[in-house]
């Protein structure tokens, strides 16, 4: 029989989440074993490399900070210094509204910095190969579950056998362990896709990142270091399905046609630099964030549409949280009151923030006239009032007060 091996802290999943966490309480000085079905793709060209790109707003570069990542990670970010959000639901693409929202009146630093998710594994995953506590076993799934009390069992598709005080389940949307552990989800669906990918344009980005809305979700251009010689920038395009299945399938003379038009011409004509890559979306929450020497975090708790940069800055609130409590109790990471108080300390955030991004995705995806005018009038209502407009960039930034 194989021989069963002690640890603090076993990750399922090993996507940026999985990584950061294994990262995170590896710098603790817990024992730490992180294992994933799929090795990580770490170069952008390479097929099945994630093209997304995610803004970490401040609180998130802080933790990286904490943990020790940040070295690493600084070097590649982009500052995003101000955010600008883009009405064209006019009759036609001409944009016909526009508001800036300008960290510097919050804050002396940018609004967060953006990486390529592709990178971030590249740069994590030799991050932990010189951890001596942290052992990565990338295309090795999670087999089995079984938690006690005092203890979870786990089995990986290897035939490993661990012992574990604490089960972090980071291993997605579809989460084998919250799966195993019998934590329910409540899905809403919009019949929306979202495209991801990589542009130049000659007209440069300034460090500003841009959320165009007209109908079927926002178009969004996030700031990227330049690519040969020419401005860049990572775009998400999000629009109902058969549109952008439609959009998927065309030739890349006619997507970039079509793709510039949907910019309404803000950055000149735009360029394709990556290829295409197509997600569904979906918001998702787990009914509850801790099971029995359990605790959920990133997508394995919460999935949410591409908008204000909040999913994976939610995902690292989460760690924090879990790392705080951890850490305060060394002598049993997966105690029950620990995991309970995990649980309380981010579900109702978790839930009200998801409720605010359904509802800025429901006013994005508009077809109607009549009710792209109304969201042109809300835009232009909240930026026009100072107070307004500072609560908004501070909840955006997870800020409180």
């Amino acid at each position: 029989m194989t021989e069963i091996t002690d640890i603090d802290i076993f990750i399922s999943g090993g996507g940026v989440a999985g990584l950061t966490a294994a990262a995170a309480f590896g710098q603790a000085g817990f024992s730490v074993l992180c294992a994933d079905p799929m090795p990580p793709v770490t170069d952008r060209d390479a097929q099945g490399s994630d093209l997304r790109t995610t803004a970490f707003l401040q609180p998130s570069r802080t933790f990286f900070e904490r943990i020790g990542l940040w070295d690493r990670l600084a070097p590649h970010a982009m500052p995003l210094q101000i955010m600008r959000i883009v009405d064209a639901g006019g009759e036609t693409t001409e944009p016909r509204v526009a508001h800036d929202f300008n960290a510097a009146d919050i804050s002396e630093l940018p609004f967060g910095w953006n990486l390529p998710n592709w990178l971030l594994r590249r740069e994590m995953v030799a991050h932990l190969a010189s951890m001596p506590n942290v052992d990565f076993r990338p295309g090795t799934g999670t087999a089995h579950v079984l938690t006690r009390e005092r203890e979870a069992r786990v089995t990986l598709g290897d035939g490993t056998r661990l012992r574990a005080r604490l089960v972090v389940a980071a291993d997605g949307r579809n989460s084998p362990v919250r799966e195993a552990a019998g934590i329910g989800v409540k899905t809403i669906r919009y019949g929306q896709k979202a495209l991801a990918f990589a542009v130049t344009h000659p007209i440069p980005h300034e460090n500003i990142s841009t959320e165009i809305h007209r109908s079927g979700g926002p178009f969004t251009l996030v700031p990227l270091p330049d690519w040969e010689g020419s401005p860049s920038s990572a775009i998400v395009w999000m629009e109902r399905g058969p549109e952008a299945k439609r959009l998927m399938a065309l030739e890349k003379e006619d997507f970039e046609a079509e793709m510039t038009e949907r910019s309404g011409h803000l950055f000149g004509p735009l360029t394709l630099a990556s290829r295409r890559t197509i997600w569904p979306i979906i918001t998702q929450v787990a009914d509850r964030m801790e099971g029995e020497r359990v605790a959920l975090i990133a997508e394995a708790a919460h999935v949410m549409p591409p908008i204000g940069a909040q999913g994976l800055n939610m995902s690292l609130a989460d760690l924090r949280t879990l790392l705080d409590l951890v850490e305060a109790h060394r002598d049993d990471p997966g105690a029950a009151d620990l995991l309970r108080k995990y649980h309380r300390a981010r579900h109702t955030e978790v839930v009200a923030r998801l409720t605010g991004v359904d509802a800025l995705n429901r006013a994005s995806m508009v077809e109607a006239q009549g009710l792209r005018d109304m969201r042109m009038r809300a835009l232009n209502a909240i930026y026009s009032v100072k107070p307004v407009r500072r609560v908004m960039m501070q909840a955006g930034l997870g800020a409180r007060g």
